[in-house]
């Protein structure tokens, strides 16, 4: 799952892309701390699917198991991660799954804009169909070469490194397509709907006309 911002203030704009450029507001960590709202899902393989549904091209979903998850093709971001909390941990190598390979599979319809991410217990956060379909935007399964950890979001997490984290659930379970915006977990509670770090975009207070859905 994701993680609630602090306090606001002004910023630029920009993405760093790896170089350890902070955000405004930011303060650089050593380490990759952990953050998250509620508990660490236990992992049960046999359980475990990704499903893509909602407004596909096709009207239908698709589901795949662990195993056949396990045999896309990966590919590598070194990016990022600002935390909504305040910190900004640089220099990640995450690897994992393009989201477009999945959109190559299973197209959105012609007017879906946004994506709904949906994690373990119910956990959602929305996204511009852009931003899920950026060239930095992964469905990440290791992190610098090893597995992710139980608590850093194994077996799969959303890394939206031009977006604060809370973008990015942990445990992800499903992509849900869809033809108009839905506020997330965090969007609901009161958290900026598009989520841009280097603008600051911590609270739905600074939205201008045009960022999100009322709440």
């Amino acid at each position: 799952m994701g993680n609630p911002p602090p306090t606001s203030g002004s910023g630029g704009s920009g993405d760093s892309g790896g170089s350890g450029g902070l955000p405004p507001g930011q303060r650089l960590v050593q380490g990759w701390p952990v953050s998250h709202y509620g508990p660490v899902p236990r992992f049960r393989p046999e359980r475990w699917n990704l499903q893509v549904f909602g407004a596909t091209a096709t009207g239908g979903k698709r589901v795949w198991t662990f195993d056949e998850f396990t045999a896309f093709p990966r590919t590598t971001v070194v990016a990022d991660l600002h935390c909504g909390m305040g910190t900004t941990s640089t220099g990640h190598e995450w690897f994992g799954v393009s989201p477009v390979s999945l959109m190559e599979l299973v197209p959105p319809a012609a007017d879906v804009t946004h994506i709904m991410v949906w994690a373990e217990y119910g956990y959602s956060a929305n996204l511009r169909l852009a931003d899920f379909a950026s060239d930095r935007t992964i469905l990440a399964t290791h992190r610098n070469g090893e597995s992710l950890t139980a608590e850093h979001g194994f077996p799969l997490r959303l890394v939206v490194p031009h977006l604060y984290a809370w973008k990015g659930p942990k445990w992800v379970r499903g992509i849900e397509y869809m033809t108009r915006d839905r506020r997330g977990f965090w969007e609901e509670r009161g958290h900026h709907n598009i989520g841009d770090p280097w603008k600051e975009q911590r609270y739905a207070h600074q939205e201008q006309e045009g960022d999100g859905p009322a709440l």
